[in-house]
């Protein structure tokens, strides 16, 4: 049985919003040096977690 995770789109799709949700909070709720912290984790979030799910079949 196929798994979801064959599918770059979903992999790609749930990274990114993953990213967008800290991204956001970062611009919204931190200032200074750990806003760049955690828009620096959405980064390493978008290359990272598919790889990642890519694995997970």
């Amino acid at each position: 049985m196929p798994s979801v995770f064959d599918s770059p789109v979903i992999r790609y799709g749930i990274s990114l919003v993953n990213a967008a949700v800290i991204a956001i909070i970062a611009f919204v709720l931190l200032e200074g040096t750990i806003r760049w912290v955690a828009l620096g984790i959405a980064a390493l979030e978008i290359i990272v977690t598919p790889q990642i799910l890519k694995h997970a079949e």
